[in-house]
């Protein structure tokens, strides 16, 4: 029996091993598009999903300055940890505090597609070596790219495009920097925030957010991209079909 269950328990630590290994280069293929694996949870249990893949370059910047702002703020300047914040962490933790988030965008990418949502020192210890893994095989704007698009903003709603429709009716590209700032604060708690119906408090946190998105300059320079407004190169601004 104890045979048994130790196989199983290296049969799973090889997968976890080997998927990311293998997926993450076939991930920096633009066009590749992938998915999370509460995705493949939702689809499996015939939950309904919601997601349209989108371009960076179809998203507006305000949107992508204001995700960076609200979740890694270090994001063009560290190799996919923020060693500063994560240390920092450990030591509240060692000192039996209550602890603070120190995860990046990497971490969280790492986590949406390859392990599980519950909290756990173990899902932690595997983030970490599978986002600097990430951080080395992607770009960042291709990183900042898959995370937009697997992130759940809401109950089987996932991506950028998806959640602006659902909460403001209109595409990624058309987003004020209020909505943008507003989708960002929503990311930690996304199955308890509503971007449409804030609360104040989130209410005050996107302004927040708002106000550092316009002071960004030179801290989302690794993802400026110039964007490509569906609306400017003649095409339709309503969903398409």
């Amino acid at each position: 029996m104890l045979r048994r269950v130790f196989g199983l328990l290296i049969v799973t630590l090889v997968v976890l091993v080997a998927l990311p290994v293998a997926l993450v280069p076939v991930y920096a293929i633009p066009g590749v598009r992938p998915v999370s694996t509460l995705m493949l949870g939702d689809y499996l249990t015939l939950r309904p999903v919601t997601r349209e893949w989108v371009a960076l370059e179809d998203v507006a910047p305000v949107l992508v300055h204001s995700v960076m702002m609200s979740e890694d703020g270090q994001y063009c300047a560290h190799g996919g940890i923020d060693w500063k914040e994560l240390n920092a962490v450990i030591d509240e933790a060692m000192e039996g505090e209550e602890t603070r988030g120190a995860s990046t965008i990497a971490m969280q990418t790492a986590k949406n597609l390859f392990l599980w949502n519950s909290r756990s020192f173990i899902r932690k210890g595997l983030e970490v070596p599978l986002a600097l893994y990430a951080d080395f095989f992607l770009s960042k704007r291709r990183l900042m790219e898959i995370y937009l698009n697997v992130a759940e903003w809401g109950d089987g709603i996932y991506g950028i495009e998806a959640a602006a429709w659902h909460y403001f009716e209109k595409p990624a590209f058309a987003l004020t920097s209020r909505e943008a700032a507003l989708l960002a604060v929503t990311l930690p708690s996304p199955l308890k925030r509503n971007p449409a119906k804030p609360s104040r408090g989130l209410s005050r946190m996107a302004g927040t957010i708002e106000a550092r998105a316009k002071r960004s300059g030179d801290y989302v320079g690794c993802v400026a991209v110039e964007p490509r407004s569906r609306a400017a190169e003649g095409g339709p601004i309503g969903r398409a079909s």
